[in-house]
């Protein structure tokens, strides 16, 4: 349960109820403070209607954190999410393999950008060649965009965490499929 009221639009000022167009917990959560979660969204909606990088890679960049975390809620939405945008089960499996050191049949891009997932979450960082790598097949902007988008989620799972956010019903069969380990 989560450890703020879930909010509905009708708690909030006329100004600030676009901020539950999209009404799922988190949001409900973080209109607590209407301001932090306008800026929250702001940035968001920039990773996943305003850059250039590639969808399918954006979601599995967010996937790998999600999966790191051990985030039911980030994992879940982001399932479902890249669904949307080109990630299929198998992609979401090679993944799961990858991490755990496993032979995948994913391309070397999508390795690169799952590796350097890894890295930022597990050491803040990523490393060196890890950065070179990308920065050679994505160019400056890409780059950034894919950094940014990894540094994003990595906070936004902890915001889950310590918020306590439940994982919706309709969302739930996506844990179902693919199980966080314990």
């Amino acid at each position: 349960m989560a450890r703020v009221p879930y909010l509905e639009v009708s708690d909030l000022a006329p100004e600030d109820q676009d901020l539950l167009k999209r009404p799922i917990s988190l949001f409900k959560a973080l209109v607590n403070s209407p301001e932090a979660a306008r800026a929250f969204s702001g940035l968001g909606g920039y990773i996943r209607y305003g850059s250039k990088l590639n969808p399918r890679l954006r979601e599995l960049a967010i996937l790998q954190v999600g999966w790191l975390a051990r985030s039911p809620y980030e994992w879940s939405h982001h399932v479902k999410l890249g669904h949307d945008f080109g990630v299929s089960d198998a992609d979401v499996q090679a993944l799961i393999d990858d991490t755990a050191g496993k032979p995948t049949t994913l391309d070397a891009l999508s390795k690169l950008v799952l590796k350097a997932a890894r890295e930022m979450t597990a050491d803040g960082a990523m490393a060196g060649p890890t950065f070179a790598a990308l920065q050679s097949e994505l160019g400056n902007e890409l780059v950034v965009d894919l950094t940014l988008t990894i540094g994003f989620y990595n906070a936004v799972v902890r915001v889950l965490a310590t918020l306590q956010i439940d994982v919706e019903p309709d969302y739930m069969p996506y844990l179902e499929k693919f199980p966080l380990p314990a």
